[in-house]
């Protein structure tokens, strides 16, 4: 059994810089599965961190629990991508998804959280230091992002 082509080393061409290595991997197809894989990995660590900071707030509203939910699904999506084109097709892209659609739900429900909180929008600096962090949805929203362009790039031919 072959090696995933992810994992096997091309030569290098006509130099030896990272950056012209990264652009031959995507005009070759190799970055769709290495990007699906940073997809699961990233998948598994946003949703430790959103599970504890969600943990630390009581999980005070039951729409905490979403992301919890929906986050993990990138994890067996961007592994199966790794392996199967026909995953990096389907699953992927529809995990991302809604990945990305959470993430920019959280954004909404995090920036009413700051308004909801005493002086609200007048009092920003402040509640947006101490309410629910702005932003950090929005970098759930990177997760699915990173799937979705996976899924959209091109694939290795096995030949």
């Amino acid at each position: 059994m072959r090696p995933p082509m992810f994992l096997t080393r091309t030569p290098p061409a006509q130099s030896d810089h990272l950056l012209d290595r990264i652009l031959r991997d995507v005009r070759t197809g190799r970055f769709e599965q290495s990007l699906a894989a940073l997809t699961a990995v990233g998948a598994a660590i946003t949703a430790a961190e959103i599970y504890t900071e969600h943990d630390s707030a009581s999980f005070g509203n039951k729409m905490m629990w979403w992301p919890i939910a929906i986050l993990p699904t990138a994890i067996p999506a961007g592994i199966a991508a790794v392996f199967s084109k026909r995953a990096a097709k389907t699953v992927l892209p529809l995990s991302s998804a809604a990945i990305v659609a959470n993430g920019l739900q959280g954004t909404y429900l995090h920036a009413r959280g700051i308004a909801q909180k005493p002086g609200g929008w007048s009092m920003a600096a402040y509640n947006m230091e101490m309410g629910p962090p702005l932003f950090a949805p929005l970098l759930a929203s990177l997760v699915g992002g990173m799937g979705l362009l996976a899924a959209v790039l091109r694939r290795e031919d096995k030949a």
